[in-house]
């Protein structure tokens, strides 16, 4: 289990059963796809750390994982933050570091 807490809201990651990947925000649980599960997953455990797209996309896909093109990843960032932020376009959790990669809010 990972626990998160900014200013106002609380963010809280557990897998209890590997057939559901659950994520707690304010109390509110919102289930994530495997994937979805495991990039949120990647980024808590490295809070306030910038993570590459390259390192993001191996970690996730794999090492046949064409980091050329991370349209994949931005794709399902875009449905992580629409299931968790409270405004996907101003998001608090998971910040972008354009040209560089992600960070989660510490």
């Amino acid at each position: 289990e990972i626990r998160l807490s900014l200013v106002g809201s609380e963010m809280c990651i557990r897998d209890r059963d590997l057939n559901k990947r659950i994520v707690n925000v304010n109390n509110e649980t919102i289930r994530l796809t495997q994937v979805e599960y495991r990039i949120v997953e990647l980024l808590a455990r490295n809070p306030g750390k910038v993570l590459t797209y390259d390192y993001i996309m191996s970690n996730i896909w794999g090492p046949y994982a064409d980091s050329e093109n991370n349209r994949i990843l931005r794709v399902n960032m875009s449905h992580i933050r629409k299931k968790l932020e409270p405004d996907s376009m101003k998001p608090r959790y998971i910040l972008t570091e354009i040209g560089v990669g992600y960070r989660m809010a510490e």
